[in-house]
């Protein structure tokens, strides 16, 4: 029986088929790569806000503690978004007149809340506490970044799930003594190395990556 195709067919089909496998391998790679990215996690990507408030500011300038605003951040799952009273607190004595400050000042006179936008937003699918973290020495620096060096609110991490396992199989990198929680730029008396493992043990420290941990 003669030969139906020519020779080069055998070659062309190895090449079309390593083409297909190429192509789709490329498409895969590119889908995860455009999930991590900032365009998908929107990291470092700055939030609109009623008013743009400065944690450099008032971190930085004025030394007002993370806990003065998220008062429930050491007792509760949710860190607490401050309510326009704390503003007032301090802003019933300086900058009254100041333009920028009108939402704050018509939000207090309304008695109506400010209707600030999440920076860190988790999906309602993920269970995430607060408190838990704080006691077991994580800081907030790890987590937010170095908000006192930031005049408009940003989100650092990706808050991908990676992520969060990383720190859950690895804590003693990032664990710290509960003292320096709330410290800013936060360097260790001693290596990491040596630390960690002692406070892991300290503060009986034994992360979960269980999936019901934080998909309840």
């Amino acid at each position: 029986m003669p030969q139906i195709f020519h020779r080069s067919t055998n070659t062309l089909s190895k090449v079309s088929l390593a083409g297909v496998v190429i192509l789709v391998g490329g498409l895969i790679g590119l889908a995860m790569l455009l999930g991590r990215s900032s365009y998908v996690t929107r990291a470092n990507e700055y939030v609109v806000q009623p008013v743009q408030f400065s944690h450099l500011h008032h971190v930085l300038d004025d030394g007002i503690d993370c806990r003065y605003c998220h008062t429930s951040v050491e007792t509760s799952s949710f860190a607490g978004i401050p309510p326009t009273k704390t503003c007032m607190n301090c802003h019933s004595q300086i900058w009254q007149s100041a333009a920028i400050l009108e939402p704050v000042r018509a939000s207090f006179r309304g008695d109506r809340p400010m209707e600030w936008t999440r920076v860190h937003d988790l999906p309602d699918f993920v269970y995430f506490n607060h408190s838990i973290h704080v006691k077991k020495g994580m800081g907030c620096e790890t987590c937010h970044g170095r908000v006192d060096q930031m005049p408009l609110m940003r989100q650092v991490q990706s808050l991908q799930m990676e992520w969060c396992i990383n720190c859950h199989r690895n804590p003693e990198n990032y664990v710290r003594p509960r003292s320096e929680v709330f410290t800013m730029g936060y360097r260790p008396t001693r290596p990491q190395s040596e630390l960690g493992p002692e406070l892991i043990a300290e503060y009986k420290i034994k992360p979960s990556t269980d999936c019901s941990t934080c998909h309840r």
